[in-house]
């Protein structure tokens, strides 16, 4: 028989002089087993709540995971018991906060629409604000748990739902599209799986195709119409690097035709739950909705004014899904434990195509990938209707930073990079990112 459940953690406070964090805290000597229904859906309560405690608070959290192991019962355990110790080791692990805080004036200002940030080192949550409003309208606050909308931050959610089905043996890269997908246009017969991950594809973008004055929002199922009306690429797939975010719709369609199952469902089911992302969504107006939702705006003349959709931000495959960055460093801690796929799939995510004639593309699966000063560095940006965000991760040293802001413009980029140097202990130094330099990427 499965002894009973412990009670939920109880919360409490700590303070160690230099840093404020809220800890969860076990009242009961052991931890009696538990059935795994119940052991699952504990687990993501607890975890939810501590992450959003000590994110909330710019404190650290105990290392969620030190490492997950497949099946999902095997993954949480760990998890689990690491979360029972909280935040309870805590130290300061903040360097500089008036300097990252001097970073995000702009942003802090009355009235203006704000930004999330985190920061994330050797597993663990050691800064993390929020800055400004997430509704200018209403006068609400950005929070760490604000949910904005990812932009292009969320092509690595796409491409690890094809990393899945690929690992599953339902799938495979050098796959051609149009044996997937029966409507994929006919020219394009040549295009396979690896080259819509790696922006190698040479399909045309379906915005061009999209009046300015249309007011129906595209949705994934229409770009394969719009592609429809090109005849060639650009160029023959997998000679050259050309940014796609047709690409990644395409994408989207693929996932749902192998998986059977809708693109949103697939992502929540075992993409968003798995990978302790418990209030992210792939959002489809009327059927979804979005917690703590942080809305887009511009700036004009006048102020900055609401600006939260357009005639494509429908689209999911290419930038349709909302999180926060509590959801994101549980996403980062996820991605290092291996907790999806395995550690081959992860390195082959992470490494960047090379084109024929020896030259690196710089993208992997999701993911723009360079060398920074000797360090290997994963970045991307996301660049939408009303929000602009950013993310670098260095693997090697553990460290990611997480920039969302809900306004258009800007470059968080920039802003990410100085505060990873921060914490590198890195000379602050203008250096682009390797999309300011991809074709069509910007």
């Amino acid at each position: 028989m499965w002894g009973a459940l412990p009670p939920l953690p109880s919360v409490g406070r700590a303070t160690d002089g230099a840093s404020d964090c809220l800890l969860v805290c076990h009242d009961t000597p052991g931890l009696s087993p538990a059935g795994p229904r119940l052991l699952v859906r504990w687990f993501y309560a607890v975890r939810r709540r501590a992450l959003a405690l000590c994110a909330r608070d710019g404190g650290a959290f105990s290392s969620i995971i030190s490492r997950m192991n497949r099946p999902v019962l095997g993954a949480v355990l760990v998890p689990v018991l690491s979360l029972l110790v909280g935040c309870a080791g805590a130290t300061s692990n903040v360097r500089r906060p008036q300097e990252v805080d001097a970073l995000f004036a702009d942003y802090d200002a009355p009235e203006r629409p704000g930004a999330s940030v985190v920061v994330l080192h050797e597993g663990k949550v050691v800064f993390s604000r929020a800055y400004g409003l997430a509704d200018v309208g209403t006068r609400t606050k950005a929070t760490p748990e604000s949910h904005y909308r990812l932009a292009s931050l969320s092509k690595q959610f796409t491409a690890m739902a094809v990393l899945l089905l690929v690992e599953e043996g339902k799938l495979r890269l050098e796959d051609r599209v149009v044996d997937v997908l029966p409507d994929f246009p006919s020219y394009l017969g040549e295009v396979r799986v690896h080259h819509l991950l790696q922006h190698t594809s040479g399909i045309w973008d379906y915005e061009a195709f999209v009046p300015a004055t249309q007011t129906e929002q595209v949705k994934d199922r229409d770009v394969l119409a719009l592609l429809s009306r090109a005849d060639r690429t650009y160029f023959a797939p997998g000679s050259a690097v050309r940014y796609s975010n047709s690409a990644y719709a395409v994408l989207s369609l693929v996932v749902e035709k192998v998986s059977g199952v809708s693109f949103a469902r697939f992502l929540r089911e075992r993409v968003f739950t798995p990978g302790g992302m418990a209030s992210a969504v792939a959002h489809e107006e009327g059927v979804s909705t979005v917690p703590q939702r942080a809305y887009g705006h511009a700036s004009r003349d006048e102020g900055f004014v609401p600006r939260d959709q357009s005639n494509t931000s429908a689209v999911l495959g290419d930038g349709g899904i909302y999180a926060s960055v509590v959801d994101l460093a549980a996403w980062d801690v996820a991605l290092d434990a291996d907790t999806l796929v395995d550690a081959k799939a992860r390195a082959r995510a992470w490494t960047p195509v090379k084109l024929p004639d020896g030259a690196s593309g710089r993208y992997g699966f999701g993911w723009f990938v360079d060398e920074d000063q000797g360090r290997t560095r994963l970045s991307h940006h996301g660049e939408t209707c009303g929000f602009t965000n950013a993310i670098v991760k260095y693997p090697d040293q553990r460290l990611t930073v997480i920039v969302l802001t809900n306004r258009a413009g800007g470059a968080p980029w920039t802003l990410a990079q100085h505060v990873a140097d921060l914490w590198l202990g890195t000379p602050v130094t203008p250096r682009p990112w390797p999309f300011e330099s991809m074709a069509n990427a910007h």
